[in-house]
């Protein structure tokens, strides 16, 4: 954990001290837990105020995001709760189903692949899909802590000295700003959950869960990340106006629901967009949405944790926008390559190029390849580089053996498998494990030579456009690798005997 202004010694020193403090420490969150209450001093905090986005006007308040900075020791018993309440929740299938924020084996990336797959075997179909990004401001300071208190006792059961201690951790805590070295006066803090700490992201997923329940009983679909909402609904091409109707409906009753728990919510920063197949773009409507008494127009692409998707899923806007990011991070190293040692100077490209080559990479399948000859491009400027040679030289050797990186098809294939295997061992969300089925499930095919494989079904679709939902792909991708590959028993291994087999 990192170093507070408000810790009495430096986290170094702590650690290196923990055979002797570690008694001490115990006996603290033991009597925590077992009173119920939470000491002051673990309730005070420093806000480091952190702009949302690079270029925001710094004169603007609203453009901060309050960051909590609280004590080592703070944090400690935050996690040791947090950890309890986790499986509380996982035990008894009380958490969110269809929200992956600060969970694990849960991403933005699993969020994106399942909202694609859904939207790309809809519009397979022959259907359109009508998507909603909603607005929060300010989520995590708005929260009304009586009212996440009455919800944590009446909606997930907790009660007697546990959930004093979360009154007790909610009540009276103690903040002020430190901004350029200037502190501001202490104030009592008497709305929200804090940003930065341990327990607060996952007071606000237990907070706004029944935002998906809303959802249920309109039958529009939704997914959440934190404050992030995405809904969608599908429809045929004449009855366009009916789903349009029950999505408005639903948010409508989202918008109540929300100025009831005291959460704002932002109409004019909401988006909406409507998606086709590249041919049916034409046939969408082009009118505005009214919601909360304003006009929205539909947009053509949204970013959406961190990825741009485009209303006819080619993500070739996201594409360009990588490729462009990409290359500005290359001029940047390159400028200081000479006086970098070169594993200094592969770490660097890794961390700012590859991993935007691999952010989220898993929605590229089955996209043409003319769209991953482009990341290729960069891949290979890269490789170039670090090797040294010019621009003209072949970089198969280099890539392979120099560097042992993937090429970016491989790299697509390699993230689909790995999501594959997480989905059969337990490793990924609810949402994603139900999309693979195996062959030996169903009672008809039972004793063919596919089900003694392993393999898994592979639902079929109506166009080459279906084949890129994940609900394809990634069966389609686990049934062609080799048996012992299937069967390897753990992650990394899976890993390991994956890239070995990608690169023969």
């Amino acid at each position: 954990m990192k170093q507070c202004a408000v810790d009495p010694i430096p986290t170094w020193l702590l650690k290196d001290c923990i055979d002797l403090l570690a008694p001490f420490i115990t006996k603290i969150i033991n009597n925590s837990l077992s009173t119920g209450y939470v000491p002051a001093a673990f309730k005070k905090a420093y806000i480091t105020p952190l702009l949302k986005k690079p270029g925001l006007d710094e004169g603007e308040a609203s453009n901060f995001r309050p960051v909590s900075n609280l004590s080592v020791l703070s944090k400690t018993l935050e996690r040791a709760v947090s950890r309890q309440l986790e499986r509380y929740l996982s035990s008894a299938g009380l958490f969110p189903s269809h929200q992956s924020a600060y969970r694990k084996h849960h991403s933005t990336e699993t969020v994106l692949l399942r909202v694609c797959s859904d939207i790309i075997t809809h519009l397979d179909k022959g259907e359109f899909a009508l998507m909603a990004f909603l607005d929060l401001s300010a989520a995590f300071d708005t929260v009304d802590r009586d009212i996440l208190l009455e919800r944590l006792s009446r909606t997930f059961g907790i009660q007697g000295n546990a959930l004093e201690w979360f009154r007790s951790y909610l009540t009276d805590r103690m903040e002020h700003v430190l901004c350029n070295g200037v502190e501001s006066p202490v104030r009592t803090v008497m709305f929200g959950v804090p940003q930065g700490s341990v327990l607060g992201p996952l007071l606000f997923l237990l907070y706004t869960a029944d935002l998906e329940i809303i959802a249920q009983q309109f039958g529009v679909e939704a997914h959440l990340y934190a404050d992030d909402s995405q809904m969608y609904v599908f429809n045929s091409p004449h009855a366009m106006k009916s789903a349009d109707e029950r999505l408005l409906r639903c948010l409508d009753e989202i918008a109540r629901w929300m100025q009831s728990n005291r959460l704002s919510l932002n109409p004019s920063k909401t988006q909406f967009m409507r998606c086709a197949t590249t041919r049916r773009l034409t046939q969408l409507s082009s009118s505005p949405i009214t919601f909360c008494g304003q006009q929205i127009w539909p947009v053509s692409s949204v970013r959406n944790l961190g990825v741009t998707v485009d209303s006819s899923l080619s993500f070739c806007t996201h594409v360009n926008r990588v490729v462009s990011s990409c290359f500005y991070q290359l001029r940047r190293i390159k400028s200081s390559l000479k006086a970098l040692p070169l594993e200094t100077a592969k770490t660097l490209v890794n961390c700012f190029v590859v991993s935007r080559l691999d952010y989220c990479n898993s929605l590229l399948a089955g996209v043409p390849q003319t769209t991953l000859d482009r990341l290729q491009r960069v891949m290979n400027t890269a490789a170039r580089m670090l090797c040294g040679v010019g621009r003209r030289e072949h970089v198969s050797d280099l890539l392979s053996n120099c560097l042992h990186w993937l090429r970016v098809p491989q790299r697509v294939q390699f993230k689909l498998c790995l999501l594959m295997y997480k989905s059969l061992h337990g490793m990924a969300p609810t949402y994603l494990a139900e999309l693979c089925q195996s062959v030996g499930m169903v009672d008809a095919r039972g004793r063919l030579r596919s089900a003694e494989r392993g393999d898994l079904i592979t639902p079929r679709s109506a166009t080459k456009f279906g084949d890129r939902a994940f609900a394809i792909s990634g069966p389609q991708a686990w049934n062609g690798l080799p048996t012992n590959v299937r069967n390897s028993m753990t992650l990394s291994t899976f890993k390991a005997a994956l890239k070995t087999h990608l690169f023969i």
